[in-house]
């Protein structure tokens, strides 16, 4: 029986600074620079965070524990989070925590899709500020966990560290070089890590890549296009 640390203490309450003190919230994420954004957001609501990069680390972690709040991005290495909304949404009452769905990709119908498959919210990315994303949790939330009076809106823009971007950019360059056959994870990836990131070239290219991919059309160029950017990004912020 997973052990619940949804909720750590009776003596742990939410405050109006911090109105999510107390939650255990698993982001299931691929992106370490969008990980770390969460992460962020989390530190300055009050909440823990424990973090999966695929539906076999998610898995994982509910065999150990339950969170109280559960965060999916759709677009997963070993498959789709659709298929872990749907299972966390199968969870009795009691067990069951609050599902928000997350993608950055371009798409129509990821909202709507994670809602008829038991999502309780929908994300996209970027999370622009912490009070949404306190807000997007806290409705919700039972009663009993929220806080008590007015609460405290901050419009505070969260900026990850830019080492987790590095990361993910090097992971992709790698994934682009020698798994050609990975391109229908890694396009969408790249458009959410673009819009994330704020860069526009690169998001302009990971269209071109998604739409030559979709249509069956010879990628090399696109790819092409896309390293030589990475290669640029890389070198620029290349650590002294």
């Amino acid at each position: 029986m997973p052990e619940d640390l949804g909720y750590l203490s009776m003596n742990i309450h939410p405050t109006a600074m911090r109105p999510l003190l107390g939650l255990t919230v698993l982001v299931v994420e691929d992106s370490r620079f969008a990980s770390e954004a969460v992460r962020l957001l989390c530190i300055r609501s009050g909440a823990r965070i424990r973090r999966a990069d695929s539906l076999t680390a998610a898995h994982r972690h509910l065999q150990l524990y339950r969170p109280s709040v559960v965060i999916v991005d759709i677009g997963l290495p070993d498959g789709s989070g659709m298929d872990l909304i749907a299972d966390l949404a199968k969870l009795t009452d009691d067990d069951r925590p609050v599902i928000i769905a997350t993608s950055g990709a371009d798409g129509e119908g990821f909202e709507q899709d994670a809602l008829a498959n038991g999502a309780h919210g929908f994300l996209a990315k970027p999370i622009d500020t912490v009070s949404a994303f306190q807000h997007a949790i806290l409705q919700h939330l039972p009663k009993e966990m929220r806080p008590t009076g007015p609460r405290l809106l901050s419009e505070e823009v969260i900026e990850p560290d830019t080492l987790s971007l590095r990361e993910d950019l090097s992971h992709l360059d790698e994934l682009l070089k020698s798994e050609p056959e990975s391109l229908g994870y890694v396009a969408p990836f790249l458009q959410g890590l673009a819009r994330l990131a704020g860069d526009q070239a690169l998001k302009s290219a990971s269209d071109r890549l998604s739409d030559a991919f979709a249509k069956g059309q010879d990628i090399k160029t696109p790819v092409a296009k896309i390293r030589d950017l990475i290669k640029d990004r890389l070198a620029v912020s290349e650590p002294v």
